[in-house]
Parts: structure tokens; C-alpha cells; sequence
């Protein structure tokens, strides 16, 4: 099958290679001209404007976009006066999916097809392929099943669920056509706010495993901070990057992430390279948002999400208004940090 591809970043380029190595026909396009012409010297067809992209394409064309979400709209603005009744668009990155039944419409009028695809699988989809959380027309979809199968994993990704008999479904071959426009990108939301939530998890627990020595540490007391207790209890000097590899073995809580834990870790024990300031791209945000709308409880994703919030410090004022207070109530003084 004949497709384009628009954004060659992290993800996009590794999915021509991917398509290209399945016997997929790719046009590559990028605002970058350097990513394009290193998608040439793959032997891929590149393009260098929406207007090459679409005269490289023949009828019924099918984009696939792969931007950031800010972007989105303004690239459809650009292709949609150049495409016809029967194309179809499709957004392959994290927009809310809002924003996919806000567009979809608009273009339905015009006979152009639009195709959410939440895309879970980040740069090693190379390889170990994508997850693919699919919204839109069913005959859109089934036009592109073999784009999906392309990229997605496939069934030897994973040992089969017990129960399941017969021919394998799209989900097992690592693809899922989830409902009408918006469904594949609110499946693919939710999908990335739990991720906050595991993320969070693992983070805070190793971040416990890391004070256990604090027993051993020498203490000045002060007046404003509550002492330790049971020092004795906290003389635990543990080897965060041994135990991550010791858990992805056996362990109820392995994963993918804790993989790529345990591999930092490995690399940079006190992981210098970091500063802690953690940025969230909005999936999170619409999840907590959709769970208001239903009236679902969160409090686990929600927690992780204020948690990235201030990382980045945007709890500054709230905690100088703690400090605030309690100077004013009991004349407690702030610690100061060590220098």
C-alpha cells in the first residue's frame, strides 16, 4: 500500500522503516529538510511540500500525520484543500480526542476521511513494533488493515491469554479498531494516564528504598522538624540499581518501564543526568479530565499528575503560604535548605 508520512521525528521516520520494510510504498515530509533527505538516502520518496506529497500519491490517498498535537490543525489546514472525496487523514499522534471530532466533521462534509491513532511504542518501535489504538469509520480502518499489521507488533509479542481459541483478533496482533472518530486517541489517553500512575509508582517506592539508611545519617536537631524516631529501623544501605534487576525477574510488579529502569540505574546509579523536572504532554490532564466528566475516581492517576506539577516547581507559591502560615500561628521558622 501506497501512504505518506508527515513528521519524520522519533517516531515518524522509524515508521516509514518499519512500513518500507514490510513492502509498504512511503512518501516521507518533514518541515525539516535534513530529515527528509536522510529518509532519500534510505531509498524512501521524499516530499518537500504538502503539494509534492499529495502529487506523489495516487487516488485514494491516505496521510499519516505524526506531529506534535499543537500541530495538528495547522498541517490538516494545509493538505485539506489539496485532497479530494475519498482520502483519508490520519492522525497518528496524542490529540485529545476532542479535537478528532471536531475535525472530523468539517472534513466528513467534504468526503475526506479522518482516522485517529493513539500510538504507543515510542523509539524502539522499530523493532518491537507499535500499539496501535485505532478510532474512525470501519471502512476507513479496514482500507489501512495492513498498515496496522505492519507496524503493529504481531502475535509473537506476547504468549497468548488463556481462554482464547481460534483465529487471532486485531488486539492480539497487537492493533484495535476501538470505535468511531476520537475512540483509538481516547483509548491511547487513558492508556498514558495510567502509564503516569505506574510511572509514579515505581518512582516513589524506589525513591523509599533510597532514604532507608537515613538512620545512618547524622541529624542536627531543630525545633521545626519532627526527629526520627527508631533510627535503628533505617540503617538500610540498598542498591537501587541491583534490586530494579532483581524484580524484573520473577517479580509481580515486571514491565517494560521497570526494564528501563533498571537499565538507567545500571548506566548512572544517583542518575546525575536528571534534575527531577518531569513535563507532562497532556494526556494526563485529559484523562483526569474525562474521569470528572464521568464522575469515575482517579486518585491514583490524579496524585501522579500533581506530582509532575511540582516537580517543576508550580507548588512554589502554595508552600510559601504554608510556611506563611504556620510563622504567623505559632512563630515556626522555616529550615533552610543546605547550601
Amino acid at each position: 500500500m501506497q501512504i505518506a508520512m508527515v513528521g519524520l521525528g522519533r517516531m515518524g521516520a522509524n515508521m516509514v522503516r518499519r512500513l518500507q520494510r514490510a513492502g509498504h510504498t512511503c512518501v516521507a515530509y518533514d518541515v525539516n529538510e535534513g530529515a527528509v533527505a536522510a529518509m532519500e538516502a534510505e531509498g524512501v520518496a521524499g516530499a518537500r511540500s504538502p503539494e509534492e506529497v499529495v502529487a506523489a500519491l495516487a487516488t485514494p490517498r491516505h496521510i499519516w500525520l505524526m506531529v506534535p498535537a499543537a500541530y495538528v490543525a495547522g498541517t490538516i489546514e494545509r493538505f485539506e484543500p489539496l485532497l479530494a472525496p475519498g482520502d483519508t487523514i490520519i492522525d497518528g499522534g496524542n490529540s485529545w480526542y476532542r479535537d478528532d471530532v471536531d475535525r472530523a466533521a468539517p472534513l466528513a462534509a467534504k468526503g475526506i476521511h479522518y482516522v485517529d491513532v493513539g500510538t504507543s511504542g515510542g523509539v524502539f518501535g522499530l523493532e518491537r513494533g507499535y500499539c496501535l489504538m485505532v478510532g474512525g469509520p470501519t471502512e476507513s480502518v479496514q482500507q489501512l488493515a495492513t498498515v496496522f499489521d505492519a507496524l503493529a507488533p504481531g502475535v509473537a509479542a506476547a504468549p497468548r491469554t488463556d481462554g482464547r481459541t481460534g483465529q487471532p483478533g486485531t488486539e492480539e496482533h497487537g492493533w484495535l479498531h476501538c470505535g468511531p472518530v476520537g475512540a483509538g486517541h481516547f483509548v491511547k489517553m487513558v492508556h498514558n494516564g495510567i502509564e503516569y500512575g505506574m510511572m509514579a509508582a515505581y518512582a516513589e517506592g524506589l525513591n523509599v528504598l533510597a532514604k532507608a539508611n537515613i538512620g545512618s545519617e547524622a541529624r542536627a536537631n531543630d525545633a521545626e522538624t519532627a526527629p526520627l524516631s527508631h533510627p535503628h529501623y533505617y540503617q538500610y544501605d540498598i542498591d537501587l540499581a541491583a534490586v530494579t534487576e532483581l524484580w524484573r525477574r520473577g517479580s509481580v510488579v515486571t514491565s517494560w518501564l521497570l526494564d528501563l529502569t533498571a537499565e538507567a540505574l545500571h548506566t548512572d546509579p544517583s542518575l546525575s543526568a536528571y534534575e527531577g523536572r518531569v513535563s507532562d504532554s497532556g494526556e494526563g490532564r485529559w484523562t483526569i479530565h474525562a474521569a470528572v466528566d464521568e464522575g469515575v475516581p482517579v486518585p491514583t492517576l490524579a496524585a501522579s499528575l500533581w506530582d509532575r506539577f511540582y516537580s517543576r516547581d508550580r507548588g512554589d507559591v502554595a508552600h510559601r503560604v504554608l510556611s506563611a502560615m504556620r510563622a504567623g500561628f505559632g512563630g515556626h521558622h522555616e529550615v533552610k535548605a543546605p547550601k
